[in-house]
């Protein structure tokens, strides 16, 4: 069952606090308010304790979020997770890819119902929203057995009420095209779709791609090594807004391709450099003009935030600029880079960039503010480079989606968190006792109880 959900007034202000917008025509100011309406951006105003009479009388009738000695960014975007596996949370963290795939994706994967499912896309969407991350790209990479599973994995994410691009996969065209047709019609909702693009052969790719621009849908799908951009291009399905995941091991020559061709990067820092993909290509990337998102990608063996991927990030692409590992002799990366990479340039790669990613005027209220002054962040000389080096999700005290306030003092609204949890709990337990899940974790009901209790603070 759903929980009730905040609705709170169409007129929002996020006071005094330190805004980092990632648009320079806003920039950076100080002690600034920003005024939202009707889940839009209004206004951001430089100086809060300049108000007219007009000024007092919008602010009076507005919910006021408090953000003096706060941090206030645009909320983070993960260009691509496999959402439905946060049911599977840590089980493949010491996997390499061979073995995510033999275990997650053959063994584990076929024994989830469509309850499990969902309930594994809803817990994926509000560890993103605690964390500050309010856009998925959900890559659906789970067969869709039945238009139940299909429609348990749509609900959680409009259950959870963040913004998503569910990447349809493992499905067939009628499904498909009852998703399409029915509750995702409309590219202006919260939640939208795309298609994940599965490897195959050239003519099961070409009846893919043709069926994604006959439902005028964006594809994403999965690169590795070789000359796959080539091999698209020769039969004649490259479209702009494809986003392409990982990318390690390719070329120049396959970047520039995929860099004319109008899409966009995904990297996965973290997982690649624990399961074995390669070195992410962030210095490839720069070298061809591409500025990548950044994801999490597979919950059973990641974190669900984007802080630990920033850094990830950061400190591997610095490490192969500074030791000429990347073979290219890219600049330097900064913080600067790096946070544009989980808010702006993530946008671009979705192509919502004119939607979201950055704190301007008439674009969708998603908004995060960070505290500023635990014990492991105070004091803030750099913002930028606070948020990438020093901040995790604990500082994340307010989440913002279109407006509507998902998270407050530090807590998500979620009375059901508890329960979600217990849930959570029997799927695992189903799991090992089948033999098919190996466990390390408290047995007593005690144990869990207090572990599903404090998921609510």
């Amino acid at each position: 069952m759903a929980a009730e959900r905040e609705t709170g007034p169409t007129r929002v202000v996020i006071e005094g606090g330190h805004v980092l917008s990632m648009d320079p025509r806003v920039g950076e100011p100080l002690g600034a308010d920003v005024l939202v309406e009707d889940g839009r951006i209004v206004e951001v105003r430089r100086d809060s304790g300049a108000r007219g009479d007009r000024d007092a009388e919008w602010t009076r009738t507005a919910e006021r979020i408090d953000a003096r000695g706060c941090l206030v960014l645009p909320g983070f975007v993960d260009t691509h997770r496999h959402m439905w596996q946060a049911i599977l949370r840590g089980s493949g963290a010491d996997q390499t890819l061979e073995q995510y795939f033999d275990v997650v994706l053959h063994s584990l994967g076929p024994r989830l119902g469509p309850e499990d499912l969902g309930l594994g896309n809803l817990l994926s969407a509000l560890g993103a929203l605690d964390a500050g991350v309010t856009t998925v790209q959900d890559i659906s990479n789970i067969t869709k057995v039945t238009e139940e599973h299909t429609d348990a994995l749509v609900h959680a994410l409009d259950d959870a009420g963040i913004r998503a691009v569910f990447a349809y996969g493992q499905g067939d065209e009628r499904d498909t095209r009852r998703i399409r047709d029915g509750r995702m019609h409309s590219d202006d909702a919260l939640v939208t779709m795309a298609l994940n693009a599965e490897p195959a052969g050239d003519e099961d790719v070409l009846r893919e791609w043709a069926l994604a621009r006959d439902l005028d849908l964006s594809l994403a799908l999965h690169v590795r090594g070789g000359r796959p951009l080539s091999r698209l291009r020769q039969l004649g399905v490259l479209r702009p807004g494809t986003v392409y995941i990982h990318g390690t091991g390719l070329d120049a020559g396959e970047l520039r391709i995929l860099a004319d061709s109008g899409g966009g990067l995904s990297i996965a820092p973290g997982i690649e450099m624990t399961m074995g993909h390669g070195l992410p290509p962030f210095a490839a990337a720069a070298a061809v003009g591409l500025r990548p998102g950044l994801s999490a990608d597979v919950e059973a063996a990641a974190a669900s935030d984007l802080f630990g991927q920033m850094r990830t990030a950061f400190q591997v692409a610095r490490f192969a600029a500074l030791h000429g590992t990347d073979g290219v002799g890219a600049p330097l990366p900064t913080t600067r880079d790096v946070l544009e990479f989980a808010t702006i340039d993530g946008a671009r790669v979705l192509g919502m960039d004119d939607r979201i990613g950055s704190i301007t005027p008439g674009k969708q209220a998603d908004i995060v503010v960070l505290r500023a002054d635990r014990p492991g962040v105070v004091p803030v000389y750099d913002a930028v480079g606070t948020v990438v080096s020093a901040m995790d999700r604990a500082d994340v005290d307010t989440v913002l989606v279109a407006g509507r306030v998902v998270k407050r003092d530090g807590r998500l609204l979620r009375p059901d968190l508890p329960a979600l949890a217990e849930r959570a709990n029997e799927v695992r337990d189903r799991l090992a006792r089948t033999g098919h899940l190996r466990t390390r974790t408290p047995s007593s009901t005690a144990a869990r109880t207090v572990r599903s209790s404090s998921l609510s603070r």
